[in-house]
């Protein structure tokens, strides 16, 4: 099989996961957010978090971000087809950025072996 083709199945199925994906996450905190809310004493282990349970931290002089697509989605506002336009944009911008590193270190390996060779 062809490398392009190989590439092109893979990033097509990483695609139709990420799609699928959409529609089968859980709306529950996973468990990164879920021991935040514990550490920040908003949950327990013995009880549910309170319904209106959000991460609140005092960052003054620290350092501090919010994600450009948060949770995967532009921000609840256009629901499930949100969600997988972010995951669509998101993996292709991982791809093209894992293309563009591979692409510079092995341009930088050929001119390496070009000047060994001089």
């Amino acid at each position: 099989m062809d490398n392009r083709i190989f590439l092109a199945v893979g990033i097509a199925i990483a695609l139709l996961i990420g799609i699928v994906a959409v529609f089968m996450a859980s709306s529950d905190p996973d468990g990164l957010e879920s021991t935040a809310l514990m550490v920040q004493g908003q949950k327990t282990l013995t009880g549910p978090a309170s319904p209106g349970a959000a991460l609140h931290e005092n960052t003054d002089g620290r350092f501090s971000y919010s994600a450009p697509m948060p949770d995967y989605s532009f921000g609840g506002k256009f629901g499930k087809p949100g969600g997988i336009v972010a995951i669509v944009l998101g993996t292709l911008l991982a791809t093209g950025l894992i293309f563009g590193i591979s692409r510079l270190l092995i341009a930088r390996k050929r001119k390496k072996q070009a000047e060994t060779n001089q």
